[in-house]
């Protein structure tokens, strides 16, 4: 389970509404939470927020909350 998986599973959400809001398709859904591979847009991220009443800043930092600059000395 990917980490945007995780966030909808604690909350409880359902993937089909989330679709519906949205206007992504379930497959598409279904590979962003469940595919650690798949690369989340931040247009669908936004939108997925919005659709599950969550601040998008508030999901954007604990989506990326493992990423880190290189260090370049």
């Amino acid at each position: 389970m990917t980490k945007l998986g995780e966030i909808l599973a604690k909350k409880s959400v359902n993937k089909s509404m989330v679709s519906r809001k949205t206007g992504l398709s379930k497959a598409r859904i279904n590979e962003l939470t469940m595919n650690d591979t798949a690369k989340l847009r931040l247009d669908e991220m936004y939108l997925i927020a919005l659709a599950i009443d969550s601040d998008p800043n508030e999901m954007m930092l604990r989506l990326c909350e493992d990423l880190r600059l290189k260090d370049t000395i």
